[in-house]
């Protein structure tokens, strides 16, 4: 049976510094600050979170569950990711167990540290690992349209440029 996430002293020391070393652009390549208005007081909230990247998409795993900043995106549908000096906006869909299967997959492999809030395994069958989309959603990362431009949000975003202001 999977873990169920708490947030204690030490995990929010833990998310602290890991916000700490991704705002200048350290740790692990797949960490960005996600910034996104709360649901009920439009406020900016911030929180690390990984960012896996798969056939030429970006996705947001809730590794941990359906945590406030899964029901901030679902309300808010755009995001602000940071790491270092580079700050890009998003919109978010969410996806389905056809899209998300090969993502979660890939992120129970990358992002070891969560596995025990997962009851698959990345070589689980099929149905197991889309059952865990009730527990753990995914996001599409569609980059936002810019003042100089617009993609279809059939295609794929273009590669990630110069941080906006």
């Amino acid at each position: 049976m999977a873990e169920t996430y708490r947030r204690s002293r030490g995990t929010r020391l833990v998310n602290s510094v890991f916000q700490a070393l991704t705002r200048l652009g350290l740790g692990a390549s797949y960490r960005h600050i996600l910034t996104v208005p709360g649901r009920k007081t439009g406020r900016p909230y911030s929180t690390p979170v990984d960012v896996i990247d798969l056939d030429d998409r970006r996705w947001l795993v809730a590794g941990y569950g359906p945590s406030n900043w899964v029901r901030n995106v679902r309300a808010a549908g755009e995001v602000t990711l940071s790491r270092g000096r580079r700050s890009d906006r998003f919109d978010v869909v969410e996806t389905d167990a056809l899209d998300a299967v090969p993502v979660l997959r890939k992120y129970m492999t990358e992002i070891r540290v969560t596995r025990p809030y997962f009851d698959a395994s990345p070589d689980s069958h099929d149905d197991n690992v889309a059952a865990e989309l009730a527990r753990h959603p995914v996001f599409r990362l569609i980059r936002a349209a810019s003042e100089g431009g617009h993609f279809s949000s059939g295609s794929s975003p273009p590669s990630i440029g110069k941080a906006t202001r």
